[in-house]
C-alpha cells in the first residue's frame, strides 16, 4: 500500500473546508426531499447550490463519463441510481442521495439516506441499522488500528441485526483525487489487512442489504440493485485518522450533537 497519499496539516485543513461545503449540501436538501419530486430534480438542485452558493465543483460529473452530480438510489436499488425525470420519489420509499464536491483542488465523499414521508418499520429499522454500522466503522478508526478492524465492526453490526453487507464496493481513500488508495472494505477480521497511520484520509460507506448481498447491475450499465428485490441501505462519511482517533469531515450539522453525545 506504498500508494496510500497521508495529508498534511495544510491539506487536511481544505479537505475540511470541502467536507463542511458538502454537509451543508445537504442540510440544504433536507427541506426539499419530499413525495412527488422527481431524483432529476434532487440532481439539479445539488447542483446549482454546489456551483452558485459554494463556488464549488461537484466532483462527480464528468468522473468516468458520468453526467449527473450525483447518485439517488432507492429502495432496492443498492448505489449508482441515475438522476431521472420519470422517477417521483412516492410516500414510504427510501432514497440514498451520493454527493462529492470539490474545492480548493480536494474532494469530499458523503451520502445521507431520506424517509419519504413515513416508511414502513421494517424499512426505517434498515436505515438505522446501516447507520449504525457506519459509525461502528468510524469509531474503529484510529492509529495503529487496521482496515480489518473497520470493516469487521461494519460486518458483525449488519449481521447481528439480520442483513447482509454488499461486497463488491467498498469505501475508498480520498483527496486530491476522488478514487485513491486504499480500498476500505465493509467486512474483514479484526487485526488484518493495512494498518491505519496519522493523515490518512477514506471513505467508509457500507451498503447494506435487507435479504441476501447478491446484487446485480442493470443494463444502463450503472445502476446496482439487490437480486432479491429487497431494500438496501447506505449511509457514507469521508474520515481523516488523527493523532489519537479519527475526524469526520463530512459530518453535518444534525450529527454534532450525537457525535459528541456518544463519546
Amino acid at each position: 500500500m506504498a500508494n496510500v497519499v497521508l495529508k498534511s496539516e495544510e491539506e487536511l485543513q481544505l479537505m475540511r473546508e470541502a467536507g463542511r461545503l458538502l454537509a451543508s449540501v445537504f442540510s440544504y436538501l433536507d427541506t426539499l426531499i419530499v413525495p412527488g419530486i422527481s431524483t432529476m430534480q434532487i440532481n439539479d438542485w445539488a447542483e446549482r447550490y454546489i456551483v452558485d452558493e459554494l463556488k464549488a465543483r461537484p466532483a462527480s460529473k464528468g468522473q468516468y463519463d458520468y453526467q449527473y452530480v450525483l447518485n439517488a438510489s432507492v429502495n432496492h436499488v443498492v448505489c449508482h441510481g441515475i438522476p431521472s425525470e420519470t422517477q417521483a420519489l412516492k410516500l414510504g420509499d427510501i432514497v440514498n442521495v451520493d454527493i462529492t464536491l470539490e474545492k480548493n483542488g480536494f474532494i469530499a465523499d458523503s451520502s445521507k439516506m431520506y424517509l419519504v414521508g413515513d416508511v414502513k418499520p421494517i424499512a426505517k429499522r434498515l436505515v438505522d441499522k446501516t447507520y449504525e454500522a457506519m459509525w461502528k466503522g468510524i469509531r474503529a478508526v484510529k492509529p495503529g488500528a487496521t482496515l480489518g478492524d473497520v470493516g469487521h465492526a461494519v460486518q458483525r453490526h449488519a449481521e447481528q441485526n439480520g442483513y447482509s453487507v454488499v461486497r463488491e464496493y467498498c469505501g475508498h481513500g480520498i483527496g486530491r483525487e476522488m478514487h485513491e488508495e486504499p480500498e476500505v472494505l465493509h467486512y474483514g477480521k479484526p487485526g488484518k489487512g493495512l494498518v491505519l497511520k496519522e493523515g490518512m484520509v477514506f471513505t467508509i460507506e457500507p451498503m447494506v442489504n435487507q435479504g441476501k448481498a447478491k446484487i446485480k447491475t442493470k443494463k444502463d450499465g450503472w445502476t446496482v440493485v439487490t437480486s432479491d428485490k429487497t431494500l438496501s441501505a447506505q449511509w457514507e462519511h469521508t474520515v481523516a485518522v488523527t493523532a489519537n482517533g479519527v475526524e469526520v469531515l463530512t459530518l453535518r450539522d444534525e450529527e454534532r450533537i450525537q457525535s459528541e453525545a456518544n463519546q
